[in-house]
């Protein structure tokens, strides 16, 4: 067993509370490896006196850190940065064991979290407001930028240190206190990432583990004041809705459906390769994984050949392994996958590739990388896949290919490989979604809002859109003495209604 395994077991039904680890009271749930299916630990589900607790000392770890100079916060936040690049390793085998992502996608989270940590230490203590010109003339009239309060993050399973570290990273720099409850599936990876807070004042970072009820509490408490939300179109809409009663912030990531459209212009090789990337990073459970294809016919038929050579290639396997594709994180996921395809292949789809769960891996949940030739119309192509899915539709023209790119009830991400600036740029003004990659597939900038429209959504993480997510603005006048004013009473006669005047 190594290290961070042993670890893993002393983390197992603890809560991160005041600066601490503590036993957790409530009930205890296994975790399973879904490489080997074998119990690595435990998670506890929070019970409502320990959310007290952690809401109280939130808030109170709150004032003290806004009392702090920005300087001061910049500080503590760039060591929050070096720490996280000091446990990637453990925290990336953790992950690893807790959802199966290949172990070099694990530990690049953690180093990309705290990207985002540098980037909003610098930020918050540059941008703090603005001075506007003065309506009254000698007197100073600004905007100043305040913490709402305590933040509650609810993250995914397939990114947790990466999402965590942008809603973390943003709402500490705003001033605020956070509190995260992670999914079920990888507690103990969050659960590890909070060694990176324990320089920060005891509560302003806590984690409480559990199920879908401690985040119903935490989300309509009333002294939680915002809510960070990465998860399924239901839930997300239930946030929203608790949230709403209190008139709390929301920032909402709840699907994606991204369209990849591949033009004549493009180097079909060189596409294909980035093809399988944007389908089958992280075993398809990507928000903004490319779940439809729609490539022009000029080039379909080499595409699809390309694109299932590349799946062909990719190694499966448990994720400490030399592997590029994990399993699924949950047997419950691969079920979900394997219907989906059902489904298609009942509605006329082919199977180019995969398909169907690996012959050497009578273990674990893994399925296959899948290409499937697709009409535009099956159920595949209108619902998020969340799997190592690849549907590819047949199309004649851009116009075509935009068309059928909006025809979704999500608008996350989109991405175009082309080589005519006219086509990129139709692309970039035409797809109804929050992101346009062009010829680059699912990177992204610290510096440049992420997030999507229709029903993915709303908010925005990254950015200096970001950062105002997790602040209010105070408006603030300030006459340099006390003088009368011409608009106090008593008001001038001269001035009534013309009826009254004599």
């Amino acid at each position: 067993m190594t290290p961070t395994a042993t670890l893993m077991l002393e983390r197992s039904a603890q809560h991160f509370v005041d600066g601490q680890y503590l036993p957790g009271n409530g009930a205890r749930v296994a975790i399973i490896d879904p490489a080997t299916e074998a119990e690595i630990g435990s998670y506890a589900e929070a019970i409502e006196a320990e959310m007290e607790q952690a809401i109280a000392l939130a808030n109170q770890a709150q004032k003290g850190w806004w009392a702090l100079s920005a300087l001061e916060r910049a500080d503590a936040l760039h060591r929050v940065a070096d720490r996280l690049g000091e446990l990637s390793a453990q925290v990336g085998e953790c992950l690893t064991r807790e959802m199966g992502k290949p172990y070099r996608e694990a530990e690049w989270e953690a180093g990309a979290s705290a990207s985002a940590f540098r980037y909003y230490a610098e930020l918050a203590r540059q941008e703090h407001g603005r001075v506007a010109g003065p309506a009254i003339a000698g007197q100073l009239h600004m905007t100043i930028k305040e913490p709402l309060g305590t933040v509650v993050s609810i993250v995914p399973y397939n990114f947790p240190v990466l999402l965590f570290g942008w809603q973390a990273a943003a709402s500490l720099a705003a001033g605020n206190a956070i509190i995260v409850k992670p999914s079920e599936l990888t507690s103990l990876t969050l659960l590890l990432v909070m060694q990176a807070f324990d320089h920060l004042p005891a509560g302003l970072v806590q984690c409480l583990t559990g199920g879908a009820n401690v985040g119903r509490h935490l989300v309509a408490h009333p002294h939680t004041h915002a809510v960070a939300f990465t998860g399924s179109v239901p839930a997300g809409q239930a946030v929203a809705q608790s949230a709403a009663l209190r008139f709390k912030p929301v920032l909402i990531e709840a699907s994606g459906n991204d369209p990849f459209i591949v033009m004549p212009s493009s180097p079909v090789e060189i596409v294909a390769r980035g093809a399988a990337f944007a389908a089958f990073l992280n075993c398809g459970q990507v928000c903004t994984s490319a779940e439809r294809f729609y490539v022009h016919e000029d080039v379909y038929d080499r595409f699809v050949s390309a694109l299932a050579a590349e799946a062909r290639k990719l190694r499966i396997g448990n994720g400490l392994e030399c592997v590029d594709i994990g399993p699924m994180a949950s047997a419950r996921e691969r079920a979900r996958v394997e219907n989906i395809v059902a489904r298609a292949v009942e509605q006329g789809a082919r199977i180019v590739c995969g398909g169907k769960r690996p012959a050497d891996r009578e273990q674990g949940w893994f399925f296959e990388p899948t290409v499937l030739e697709v009409s535009h119309a099956m159920d595949i192509m209108h619902g998020e896949c969340f799997g190592p899915l690849a549907p590819v539709c047949k199309v004649r023209s851009l116009d075509e290919a935009i068309a059928l790119a909006n025809d979704s009830e999500f608008g996350l991400g989109a991405n175009i490989y082309t080589e005519n600036l006219a086509e990129a740029m139709r692309a970039v003004n035409e797809i109804e979604s929050g992101i346009v990659w062009v010829n680059t597939p699912l990177n992204d900038n610290d510096c440049v809002p992420f997030g999507g429209r229709k029903m993915t959504g709303q908010g925005r993480e990254l950015g200096i859109e970001g950062l105002e997510q997790f602040r209010r603005s105070k408006m603030v006048m300030i006459a340099p003495q006390a003088i009368d004013d011409p608009e106090w009473f008593p008001y001038p006669d001269d001035e009534a209604f013309p009826a009254t005047q004599q």
